[in-house]
């Protein structure tokens, strides 16, 4: 899941990376309103984190123009001030959540968790291929029943391909849904998680899940 965190303290803005990216997030940093303004409009984020008093431009303004051109992902809004006002303008703006300074780090993820369960009107609670179950809330992956242990980038690249059901899932869109915008290495790096899913999810089952598309990407296959 990648994730846009909007915030001029630059120490909580890291704090928030280095623990988002633990459970397994992509993160991007914006510091200022402009930054996260073009970030949002330019990248696939599933979340986006956005404190309200931000220089160059404030969050209310910067949710307000990404709605306005049509950017629906969820919002989290992130503030220093209290009060029902503050809240309730946040929300009207177009925010989906509000948050105050401070917060409990378990209470950001699990609210991040719920708005991009939200986010995904059309999806279930869970996600399934055949007899492979993925639960994005409990961080569980099950096949035939048994547990199945991935790490948190595995898990990342098995749920963006879950997402797509069945379609072809380009390497580039894997590298952007699932790897921050810093990463600068070989993009090749994907088929190394894609060996590491199919010794985990295919070869104890005698399965073959995950089908390479060749010049065009991979896609999930029923192979019972």
């Amino acid at each position: 899941m990648r994730v846009l965190v909007v915030e001029d303290e630059r120490r909580l803005a890291e704090s928030l990376q280095w623990g988002l990216e633990a459970e397994g997030y992509a993160v991007d940093l914006a510091y200022d309103g402009m930054e996260g303004l073009e970030l949002a409009q330019e990248n696939p984020y599933q979340v986006i984190v956005l404190d309200i008093m931000l220089p160059k431009l404030n969050g209310y303004k910067v949710c307000a123009v990404l709605r306005e051109r049509g950017v629906t992902t969820p919002i989290l809004m992130l503030t220093a001030k209290n009060g029902e006002y503050d809240e309730a303008e946040a929300l009207d703006t177009g925010a989906d959540d509000f948050l105050s300074k401070p917060f409990s780090y378990v209470v950001l993820t699990a609210r991040l968790r719920a708005l991009t369960r939200r986010g995904r009107a059309s999806a279930s609670a869970t996600l399934t291929f055949g007899d492979l179950v993925l639960d994005p809330a409990k961080r569980t992956v099950r096949r035939a029943g048994q547990p199945v242990t991935l790490t948190s980038k595995e898990f990342a690249v098995l749920e963006c391909l879950l997402r797509h059901d069945g379609q072809v899932v380009a390497k580039h869109e894997i590298l952007d849904q699932v790897w921050d915008m810093a990463y600068r290495g070989d993009p090749n790096i994907v088929e190394v998680y894609v060996s590491a899913l199919r010794r985990k999810l295919d070869t104890p089952f005698g399965r073959r899940t995950i089908a390479t598309v060749r010049g065009l990407g991979y896609r999930l296959v029923d192979d019972e």
